[in-house]
């Protein structure tokens, strides 16, 4: 898989203190980039630290268009008081969840007075390419920043990175949800397009750019899936006559990030490294077999026999079945898919989900009157409670 940012900036993470009021936010030292790129018509939303390959990100959040929002804190805009920032701050928050993601910008404000949390026109139109692209829209990002200069009396001669301290500030994620809340980072400066914009590529001429591998990915099971769904009349359509059932609940992409999932293979591992085989079943047998002592028993055209998906998996170590399982919870093509059954339940297709699946979920995947399939929020609550029923009666 080729990997060509579609725009890429110096930016560090924060983390929200919330055990006292008010709440803290404390940017966390590591230097960093902030990295969208597109695959398959869905945006990345990336961050890494900048010693690690453009292809192994921290964070690599799957976004379905307009779900995302990437927008400035600024103090004196926000409906409750905090205290005022020290640093340029910009929060990443979901239409469909209360999480967010706080970052701050690692190059040096470029304020007349020195003011580290002012704006500067440059750090508006990073701010606005990237909610823009968040929307699904089409931009031109060197046209974009071809088209903001700032005034040469208000840009400071260094550009090095800032010290940081913590700022304090009093987010309340349950009654503002929509809005910016939150303190801001500290020594939080703007990112940098002179040197990082869209023309950023690093790691080699060619952009850093990690060679495709011919292997099927692990998505594959669910997009033949959801492309089995296609023609049910469930899918799409009464779209508008749900939105009064509707509520807001997370994507399946923000329930299973990686900081959950891949820890449970280790955990998995050390308990019950039995249970790593059954995990491997549901990857596609071809995935399986390229990754066994024997990748020749795949042809690349026709499905790999089971004697040979048996051999491939008998050769692997616990270790490589963790790195393997891993590697599989940390792809895109992963959480793409998680994004895509999403939008499929969201869209209606509950119900012919849920019989495929043999999930019992509440009343069939219908609304009360049993005439109309949930959707929205609605739906993706209810597959998941259906989930957790499901297993919990199979235990029994």
């Amino acid at each position: 898989m080729s990997i060509a940012p579609i725009i890429t900036f110096k930016a560090g993470r924060c983390e929200v203190d919330t055990s006292s009021k008010p709440y803290k936010v404390k940017p966390q030292p590591e230097p960093g980039y902030i990295y969208l790129y597109s695959e398959d018509e869905l945006v990345h939303f990336c961050w890494r630290k900048r010693d690690v390959p453009l292809t192994d990100p921290e964070l690599d959040l799957v976004m379905v268009p307009t779900d995302g929002s990437f927008t400035p804190y600024e103090y004196k805009t926000t409906p409750q008081p905090t205290s005022k920032t020290n640093g340029r701050i910009f929060a990443l928050k979901f239409a469909s969840s209360s999480d967010r993601h706080l970052f701050w910008l690692q190059s040096k404000p470029q304020a007349r007075d020195g003011d580290p949390a002012w704006f500067s026109p440059r750090d508006r139109k990073i701010g606005d390419i990237v909610h823009r692209l968040l929307q699904g829209e089409e931009v031109n990002v060197t046209r974009e920043l071809a088209s903001v200069r700032n005034n040469t009396d208000d840009r400071r001669p260094d550009d090095e990175d800032e010290n940081m301290e913590d700022a304090e500030g009093q987010p309340d994620q349950q009654e503002h949800r929509g809005s910016a809340s939150g303190g801001a980072g500290a020594g939080a400066t703007g990112g940098d397009v002179r040197d990082e914009g869209e023309n950023s590529r690093e790691g080699g001429a060619d952009g850093a750019r990690a060679a495709s591998s011919a292997a099927p990915d692990a998505s594959d099971a669910v997009r033949n899936f959801l492309e089995s769904l296609r023609g049910e009349p469930s899918l799409g359509g009464a779209q508008q006559s749900r939105q009064d059932t509707d509520k807001p609940y997370p994507y399946l992409s923000h329930l299973l990030p990686t900081s959950i999932t891949v820890p449970i293979i280790d955990t998995i591992a050390a308990k019950a490294p039995e249970r790593l085989d059954a995990l491997l079943g549901f990857l596609p047998p071809a995935v399986i077999v390229l990754s066994g002592n024997n990748p020749g028993a795949f042809d690349g055209k026709n499905e790999p026999s089971v004697q040979a998906v048996e051999e491939a998996k008998a050769s692997l170590s616990t270790e490589s079945k963790k790195a393997l399982l891993k590697k599989v919870l940390r792809s895109p093509q992963f959480h793409q898919a998680l994004a895509t059954l999403t939008q499929a339940l969201r869209d209606g297709g509950l119900p012919g989900v849920a019989d495929a699946l043999g999930i019992r979920v509440e009343n069939g995947g219908y609304l009360q009157n049993g005439s109309m399939p949930m959707g929205g929020g609605l739906a993706v609550e209810a597959f998941v409670e259906g989930v957790k029923r499901t297993l919990q009666e199979q235990k029994r």
